[in-house]
């Protein structure tokens, strides 16, 4: 008896013209994706690595409106992938109103060295945060509060869509639905949104001395580059690179806030001391990812460098680096930093910020929604196993479902026309297979879920 494994094409031709298909047999490459060398930092906990399967599951998740309370928003409501996983606007909108802070960009969140999440890193670890807008009543409405149902009553609904039992079985194993599960799925792919591609990597990748001008760079970038990572003082610096730190541009762990510290909803926050990577502040296009701080204050990234450049005062829990010098005795009173940058500088500096966005992650399949314009994932392809007997010329297709759950057997000669298929429900076990008695005339297989949702 030989065992082989049949092939099965990820378009499958004309068998889904036009509807939402997501083919497990394909898998979109998450965990194998091309780090540069010089990224040295990764935050994926041992007990949850970046797995093809987990983040496909974690991408339906993210895109999926059944996770809010009215099925209206979703993660990627406030993330978007042409704004670099973050929100153009200044406060996002969610089911019951519009969120207390601009939406941080979500790229290269796997490899900052802050592990801490969200603007006052309040969620300990990337896993923790996923689920805290679900739960927060704004956001996506099941906060368990104000009249709110909690996340039992999410994992309930999820639970109960038969897609997500397909899901979950191909993921887990067993089609339960739990909060840690979701967790972990979300942050694998949260964790595989990069951008590598930009013209500063390009430029690293081929410097043989880092503080040396990079040979793909104009004269104004460079100088921004330099501006960018020395520090204040006579050498002409901003200082940046000390609170975000190159190749990753992300937030210096000990930072204090640095100095914006209004509120979306009026008055003081001085709790904000994380920041997302600086990288894609901008679009592949020129377009900017803004607006810019927690409280998207900041319009323009020439704003960004004004507060910079002139930090408006001294108020408690600002980033020591950003305090100016420290008084001296019989000196003037402290005041905060002032790099007293020229115009030609602050246009450098913006410049060389630009040379950080990549294009590939505008365009992704794999970090688009799975979904249709109705929100419908029509079907999941699963792989399928034959084996064959030459004693009785008996050939015996298996694949792994959920229990009770009927799924259809189609097959082709070609992988472009395929035939209506033959109903297959799993046992209680969950497997599916189905005998066919005479050698088929059809070469490929594939078990196909359809959902009914």
């Amino acid at each position: 008896m030989k065992a082989i494994i049949l092939l099965v094409l990820v378009a499958l031709g004309s068998l889904f013209a036009q509807e939402a298909v997501l083919d497990l047999t394909k898998l979109h490459s998450y965990a194998d994706q091309e780090v540069p060398a010089y990224i040295n930092r990764d935050n994926t906990p041992d007990n949850n690595p970046i797995t093809n399967i987990g983040a496909t599951l974690g991408r339906v998740l993210f895109y999926d409106k059944r996770l809010s309370k009215n099925s209206t928003v979703s993660c990627a409501s406030c993330h978007q992938q042409e704004a670099a996983f973050g929100d153009p606007a200044v406060a996002s909108v969610g089911v019951a109103g519009t969120t207390g802070r601009h939406s941080m960009r979500l790229v290269n969140a796997r490899f900052a060295n802050e592990r801490r999440f969200f603007w006052d890193e309040r969620a300990p670890t990337l896993e923790a945060q996923t689920t805290r807008p679900i739960q927060d009543h704004i956001e996506m409405g099941f906060s368990g509060a104000d009249g709110d149902p909690d996340l039992s009553a999410l994992v309930e609904r999820v639970s109960g869509i038969e897609l997500y039992q397909v899901l979950f079985t191909a993921v887990y194993g067993t089609s339960g639905v739990t909060e840690d599960r979701m967790q972990r799925a979300l942050a694998q792919f949260v964790r595989s949104i990069q951008s590598f591609d930009s013209k500063y990597d390009r430029g690293l990748a081929s410097a043989t001395n880092l503080n040396a001008d990079f040979t793909n760079f104009t004269a104004s970038e460079n100088l921004g580059k330099r501006i960018f990572t020395r520090p204040p003082g006579p050498g002409g610096g901003a200082g940046c690179a000390a609170c975000h730190q190159p190749p990753t541009f992300d937030i210096d762990p000990n930072s204090g806030h640095n100095g914006v510290i209004t509120s979306l909803g009026g008055g003081q926050d001085l709790t904000n001391r994380r920041s997302p990577s600086l990288r894609d502040l901008v679009n592949a296009n020129g377009g900017l990812n803004g607006p810019f701080m927690h409280d998207g204050s900041k319009a323009t990234l020439l704003d960004v460098v004004n507060h910079y450049n002139a930090i408006p005062a001294l108020t408690q829990g600002l980033d020591p680096r950003l305090a100016g010098p420290p008084p001296r005795p019989g000196g003037p009173p402290p005041q905060p930093q002032r790099l007293n940058l020229s115009e030609n500088e602050k246009g450098a500096l913006i410049d060389f910020l630009g040379t950080l966005t990549g294009s590939n992650i505008y365009r992704d399949e794999k970090w688009s929604s799975p979904f249709d314009d109705d929100n419908e994932l029509s079907f999941v392809v699963l792989p399928a196993e034959a084996r064959f007997s030459s004693e009785n010329e008996v050939m015996t297709v298996e694949a792994t479902g959920v229990p009770r759950v009927t799924y259809f057997l189609k097959s082709s000669s070609d992988l472009e026309t395929w035939n209506d298929g033959v109903a297959i429900t799993a046992d209680e076990n969950g497997l599916l297979s189905h005998e066919i008695q005479d050698m088929p005339k059809a070469k490929f297989f594939c078990f196909v879920y359809r959902s009914s949702e």
